[in-house]
């Protein structure tokens, strides 16, 4: 039984970690990396797919991506797709070659990226802390039922808790790396 809550518990935030993970990497840094453009929807013969679904993305230097779409009609859809999405990208397209260039970061810029990505930790740290209270309320029901000793309750909260802290240490440490990203020139 309080195997059970402990293992559940702390699947749940690993998944709350990398949902974290998932969000970070879609704050943009001045370099570029082709995860950038993972969640960019194609209009494909009338429904939208994945961008690299009908595009190879590839890396053609430190701050440039090279998308080169497998059909020749497709250049024209995925430049605009590119260009409509809200990471604020310029395309430019070289024959069936679309370059995309990521622009310098302004420190201003930078700074409210620094924002995002606090707020970004503190909604993963909400979410631990929601699942360690969620884990001893099921501790605390199975005490009234009496499945479990009080004692055990009191172990297994204590357990919980080096979970969470396990946890929360791991976001901290995720969102200075980050910063230090967003920080660096």
């Amino acid at each position: 039984m309080i195997a059970d809550i402990k293992k559940n518990t702390e699947s749940k935030m690993q998944k709350s970690l990398e949902a974290l993970k998932n969000d970070l990497a879609k704050v943009r840094t001045g370099r570029a990396h082709t995860g950038l453009l993972d969640h960019i929807q194609v209009e494909y013969y009338g429904s939208p797919v994945p961008l690299a679904q009908v595009a190879n993305v590839t890396l053609i230097d430190a701050r440039t991506i090279g998308v080169q779409p497998w059909e020749k009609p497709m250049v024209a859809k995925v430049e605009k797709a590119i260009r409509e999405s809200d990471l604020g990208l310029n395309p430019a397209t070289q024959g069936e070659l679309i370059r995309v260039p990521m622009p310098a970061l302004t420190e201003e810029r930078r700074r409210e990226l620094t924002k995002v990505v606090k707020h970004e930790g503190e909604n993963a740290k909400v979410a631990v802390r929601n699942l360690r209270r969620d884990a001893n309320n099921s501790l605390k029901d199975a005490v009234k039922a009496k499945t479990i000793s009080e004692d055990d309750e009191r172990r297994a909260q204590d357990e919980i808790q080096k979970l969470t802290d396990k946890y929360v240490a791991e976001i901290d440490k995720m969102l200075a790396q980050k910063e230090s990203e967003l920080m660096a020139v």
